[in-house]
Formats: C-alpha cells, structure tokens, sequence
C-alpha cells in the first residue's frame, strides 16, 4: 500500500514562516504531480501548489510569491515553504500524489495525505 506521511504543520506569527514535508512511501514506481491543497474552515478545498516529476509548479492565486514547492523524486518527497505566513493562510494542508504508477506501465493512481494543521495567529 502507498501511505502519504505530511509533517511540519504548526502555529506560527503573522509574517512567519513554516515548511511542510509530504513522504509517500510503499511500492512506487513513479508518480507524476505532487502537491499541496488546502481547506479552511467554512470553505472549500483548493490549490496550493503543484510539482511534476519534470519540476514544472503552479501555485494557487492566494499564495504565489509567498511560497515555494519543491521535489525530491529520489526520496518521494514534497516540500512546501510557506514565507510572509497571513491568518488567512489558516487551513489544514493536505499533501497529495497524482498519477502514481505503482509498477510500470501499472494504472495511474491518486493518494492523499491525513492532513496537517497550519495556523497564523498572534
């Protein structure tokens, strides 16, 4: 089975700063977009930022120039530094793996992490 393991989600300052890891771990073959959504409360869920196996990101329109979304393919692991941290950034983060071939030419799959807490609050 694949698992999607999120940590570094906390409580941080206005203007702070954060960074999430995402490990998928289990049998994988390749995966081909790794990412970050978010939900906050009373709203629906939407996109933080996203990786291709390639290095190609796009970023939600709240976060781009605030945060930045890296891979390490090797390791099957997302990051997510959140810089210039705002109380609407305030949401539980969900880490995902998109398009994930569990052997070659397997079917593509997509998983999801349990989510972790961010929350920007003085």
């Amino acid at each position: 089975q694949v698992q999607l393991v999120e940590s570094g989600g906390g409580l941080v300052q206005p203007g702070g700063s954060l960074r999430l890891s995402c490990a998928a771990s289990g049998s994988i073959f390749s995966i081909r977009a790794m990412g970050w959504h978010r939900q906050a409360p009373g709203k629906s869920r939407e996109l933080v930022a996203d990786i291709t196996s390639t290095g190609l990101t796009t970023y939600g329109d709240s976060v781009g120039g605030r945060f930045t979304i890296s891979r390490d393919n090797a390791k099957n692991t997302v990051y997510l530094q959140m810089n210039s941290l705002k109380p609407e950034d305030t949401a539980v983060y969900y880490c995902y793996a998109s398009g994930l071939r569990k052997v070659s030419g397997g079917p593509w799959e997509d998983y999801w992490g349990q989510g972790t807490q961010v929350t920007v609050s003085s």
